[in-house]
């Protein structure tokens, strides 16, 4: 009998320290934050050659195209454009660039090494395959120009 009494009180004691056993917890403070990204990048090789006139009417302009992708969680966003130094004079280079949804393209712009807004009213916005053409016009005053490179550099800055 004193089996059973022992067997029925370890059966007790092993209820009762089970309904006294607490649930461990544990918590962890997550910081988070999503910065401001504003990335444009741009593809082709773009190549421009004025090779042509049309008797008493000037050099025929050229033109070439790429293309190019933005980026940006932000509002009120704008692209400007600049070259890396003055084109030679009477040859001038334009671009124009496709808008992305929701923003405006200021049509073709003569290129400097003053940024110009080439697109306006960006904001919000992940798309690719946008449109980039270039021009390049020469009057006859500029004569033979040598094969040259200018660096365009695309910005994306707070602006209308």
């Amino acid at each position: 009998m004193s089996i059973r009494i022992a067997a029925a009180f370890a059966v007790a004691a092993a209820a009762l320290a089970a309904t006294n056993a607490s649930a461990q917890t544990a918590t962890q403070t997550v910081s988070y934050e999503v910065s401001a990204v504003n990335e444009i990048a741009v593809s082709g090789s773009p190549s421009l050659v004025i090779s042509a006139a049309t008797p008493g009417s000037g050099l025929t302009s050229a033109t070439a195209s790429g293309t190019y992708a933005i980026t940006t969680n932000e509002t009120g966003r704008k692209i400007t454009a600049s070259l890396d130094s003055n084109m030679p004079s009477g040859v001038t280079l334009s671009v124009n660039m496709a808008a992305p949804s929701g923003a405006t393209s200021a049509g073709a712009v003569n290129l400097s090494t003053t940024a110009m807004d080439v697109v306006t009213g960006v904001s919000t916005v992940n798309q690719s395959g946008l449109s980039i053409s270039y021009g390049l016009s020469a009057t006859v005053a500029a004569g033979v120009v040598q094969a040259g490179n200018r660096t365009v550099t695309y910005t994306i800055t707070a602006g209308a």
